[in-house]
């Protein structure tokens, strides 16, 4: 049963969101906690620079069929589910929450949870590591692209160059800044990926206080019924279940091995909330951002969860 439990990190995010709604920060302390969460933003994405090794890119493009493959589940795939499935999932949420849900599908996938789930899979491990973070690096561009045109036709506007402007400054220049100081601090940052993984979780921890601080201010819990929070679970279950399949059986159709399958499963089929929750600071600053980044913590811990008990009936088959 330990594989249905939420992880610490989910527990993190349940007692932040619990914090934020006993105690929410308002006035000069929600001023000095976006400073801080800015500063924790940028600091993240210059150690995912740092840490992402040009060489083990290079080498893995050889496999660009597998990695169109995710990429396509990924920015094509989940979207058009998105869009499609609007007549069955809206009715279930709220508008800003269904905005949240379009946001999800958006996303790029993430990086360690889906080389974790390969490597336990019995997968191919390399083509995960360039295919999660190939992903994860395209998708700083691509899912504020596609935000813009999803969300034209919801009423809540499209793109800025404000939003453009914001997402280069705060994310591509420091993961840039990241990439140029490779050379010197690369081995060092992969050797310490506690760091990485305290600054990963702090910045998005920080992100989730404020977001719903504001939210709880603006009487979110007033606005989101348990109805409507199941109807959000169910939603996200189905995307889940939808890329799942989809990624299976796609992959071979189009003739992958099964090592190859796999990886286009796991990488193909997740959601990072660790890029979510930054990217949506950035593109939905006036926004209730609490609304827009629940969907991406639902479907974090239902992934793992799913994913965890995909993984080892992928490695019985295989022993």
């Amino acid at each position: 049963m330990r594989r249905f439990l939420p992880d610490g990190f989910t527990l993190s995010l349940v007692l932040t969101v619990l914090l934020a709604s006993l105690l929410p920060c308002r006035g000069a302390v929600a001023n000095v906690f976006e400073i801080a969460t800015d500063l924790a933003i940028a600091l993240l994405f210059f150690l995912h620079g740092a840490k992402l090794p040009r060489e083990a890119v290079l080498a893995g493009m050889k496999n660009w069929r597998l990695h169109a493959t995710v990429l396509a589940s990924t920015f094509v795939l989940f979207p058009v589910l998105g869009l499609v499935l609007r007549p069955v999932l809206a009715p279930l949420v709220t508008p800003d929450l269904y905005l949240g849900i379009l946001f999800l599908c958006t996303l790029p996938s993430t990086v360690q949870s889906s080389i974790a789930f390969t490597s336990i899979a019995r997968g191919n491990v390399p083509a995960a590591v360039v295919a999660a973070s190939a992903s994860s690096l395209l998708g700083i561009f691509i899912s504020p692209l596609l935000v813009g045109l999803l969300i034209a036709g919801t009423g809540h506007g499209g793109m800025s160059w404000h939003s453009v402007g914001a997402i280069v400054v705060q994310l591509f220049i420091p993961f840039a800044a990241g990439q140029i100081a490779q050379h010197w601090i690369g081995g060092w940052v992969r050797a310490h990926a506690r760091l990485l993984s305290f600054v990963d979780r702090g910045s998005i921890l920080l992100v989730v206080y404020t977001a719903f601080s504001a939210a709880v201010l603006q009487g979110l819990w007033h606005r989101l019924p348990p109805p409507v929070l199941g109807g959000l679970v169910v939603a996200n279950v189905v995307l889940l279940a939808l890329a799942l399949l989809a990624t299976r059986y796609g992959s071979r159709a189009l003739g992958f091995s099964r090592e190859d399958e796999i990886t286009i499963v796991f990488c193909g089929s997740k959601k990072s909330l660790a890029a979510g929750v930054p990217i949506a600071k950035v593109l939905f600053a006036g926004h209730p951002l609490g609304m827009i980044v629940l969907p991406i913590m639902l479907f974090h811990q239902i992934q793992l969860m799913v994913c965890a008990v995909l993984a080892r009936r992928y490695a019985s088959r295989t022993s």
